[in-house]
């Protein structure tokens, strides 16, 4: 499972089943790519929001919770960041080194 070239936001969404609210098949795609895919290089401060960076294109991508006021955090989302972002919010140290030669 990878991550198309044109994909740079990658939103999951909670629906009912059986009177239940569950993750879509987007949550389920989500889980498996930081699980099986993606490679964790941070996380922020509060430790909910994490860095990721995909192995096939060097690409950034951060795993956020944007409904963070529903229990459990919400649906989980994915977006892809500029290095110039994650450097700003997960501090130069982390993507440094990580940065694609010029």
């Amino acid at each position: 499972m990878k991550i198309s070239p044109n994909e740079t936001l990658i939103t999951g969404r909670w629906i009912e089943h059986k009177g239940q609210l569950v993750g879509d098949d987007t949550c389920k795609r989500i889980n498996e790519l930081i699980r099986n895919y993606l490679h964790e290089i941070g996380r922020d401060p509060s430790g909910w929001d994490a860095l990721y960076r995909d192995p096939q294109d060097a690409r950034l991508w951060e795993l956020i919770y944007p409904e963070s006021e529903l229990h459990g955090g919400g649906p989980p989302q994915l977006r892809c960041l500029t290095y110039g972002e994650a450097e700003e919010k997960y501090g130069l140290a982390i993507t440094k080194s990580l940065r694609p030669p010029p």
